[in-house]
């Protein structure tokens, strides 16, 4: 007798879809915070999740919201080798402050021999720089992961103006979700929660940097500019590749 057996397929479809970001938009419409973070981390919603951060100028809070929940997330930072001293400092000092899973993410080291041995790719080509140094190592180091969380918010310039919570990350065809748990935050929000919880400020900060990428593509930014308008001054570019505008889901 013959059975017809099963045939074995493996799912290659996209972790989420729109429909999935819109879904957890709306469950957690007017939750506080704090307690839809917790419920997505506690409740597993969102599958494995990383933390991609800057160590910037801001990103205390984010790192220290994760880490009253579950510090075992790995915190993925982008060693990009351009950084300010100060930044790397800093990293250092949150990571032991709040004992964070930190994983340095570096550029594959073929690539910046072929592409970028001078290293004064950015001068002419900030675009090309920010794919050697941020966006393909990123790509590698998410791919284990269903969702990332970011620290962007909507105050920070006009590209973020109309972000969601939760949207698909539109970099790759993986349908990872990307999770942006300080999108409606205001400047003073921010300030507050740090000077509340005594988290360190950026050295930079003082210092006219509300916004802190590599060093060679940031300026201090002037009273009454936009917060961002230090990144890539001179060029048309708001970006380095990780965010796309213009991609993102209005929900």
């Amino acid at each position: 007798m013959n059975e017809t057996r099963p045939i074995d397929r493996l799912d290659t479809g996209p972790r989420f879809t729109d429909h999935d970001a819109v879904r957890l938009n709306r469950m957690f419409r007017g939750s506080e915070t704090e307690e839809w973070l917790r419920a997505v981390i506690e409740g597993n919603l969102v599958g494995d999740m990383a933390i991609v951060s800057s160590f910037g100028a801001e990103s205390a809070v984010l790192l220290h919201l994760v880490s009253e929940i579950d510090r075992s997330i790995p915190v993925l930072f982008l060693e990009t080798g351009k950084h300010f001293p100060e930044t790397l400092a800093y990293r250092d000092e949150l990571t032991d402050l709040l004992r964070l899973n930190r994983v340095d993410v570096y550029p594959d080291l073929a690539d910046l021999q072929s592409r970028d041995e001078t290293g004064l790719r950015w001068s002419y080509d900030p675009d090309g720089c920010c794919e050697l140094r941020k966006v393909r190592p990123l790509e590698k180091a998410l791919a284990p992961f269903d969702a990332s969380l970011t620290g962007r918010k909507a105050f920070q310039s006009s590209t973020r103006a109309n972000l969601p919570r939760f949207e698909v990350d539109t970099s790759d065809a993986q349908g990872r979700l990307k999770v942006n748990p300080l999108i409606d935050w205001k400047a003073e929000d921010i300030a507050a929660y740090m000077s509340v919880h005594e988290l360190p400020r950026h050295p930079l900060v003082e210092r006219g940097f509300p916004s802190i990428g590599c060093s060679p593509c940031t300026r201090a930014v002037a009273p009454g500019e936009d917060p961002r308008a230090g990144r890539w001054s001179g060029w048309d570019k708001v970006e380095c590749g990780i965010h796309k505008p213009g991609e993102e889901p209005f929900l």
